[in-house]
């Protein structure tokens, strides 16, 4: 077994199950792709294994009579929440459109993997800049320096001085 892997699984909760997704689990990594931690989840089909490596979020299924596999890119991914109950929780991702729901997760190996892509997520994106409320004299006044500008009238840094005149806050 790699050593990232077990190192991965020595962090996982003691529980049922993932023994197998685990011992498959370096067939569904790519090349150079290092896992860095995991918990026992179910999705769908039945009960899994998520694992968290360093370029993506991958749920692996391997029953006996079947083997599949979900991911998402950590470059895709927008949010992470962590739904907690008694014992257990679930994660829910959302990426790029999609959303990535992993139920029955152990509370602190869910809370530990929803902290790591937190981390890993880049601050939020700035505020939009507040809109000037609608008026119907500037907005005037902006296509009568708009159009001294086209008819060569204004110099482009005279028009940049006027427009910004105007729309400067009172």
């Amino acid at each position: 077994m790699r050593e990232d892997i077990r190192q991965a699984s020595q962090k996982m909760r003691h529980g049922i199950g993932g023994g197998r997704q685990i011992r498959c689990l370096a067939e569904y990594l790519w090349a150079g792709e290092l896992v860095t931690d995991m918990a026992r989840g179910s999705r769908g089909r039945g009960g899994g294994i998520l694992v968290l490596t360093d370029r993506r979020l991958l749920f692996v299924l391997a029953g006996h009579r079947y083997r599949s596999s979900e991911d998402l890119l950590l470059t895709n991914v927008s949010s992470v929440e962590w739904a907690g109950g008694m014992m257990l929780g679930r994660i829910i991702v959302h990426a790029a459109g999609d959303r990535m729901e992993i139920a029955k997760v152990n509370k602190r190996d869910g809370r530990r993997i929803v902290d790591l892509i937190q981390g890993r997520l880049g601050p939020p994106p700035p505020a939009p800049p507040p809109e000037l409320p609608a008026d119907p004299v500037r907005d005037d006044r902006l296509r009568r320096i708009a159009a001294l500008r086209e008819a060569g009238v204004l110099s482009r840094e005279e028009f940049e001085v006027k427009i910004a005149r105007l729309l400067r806050p009172e």
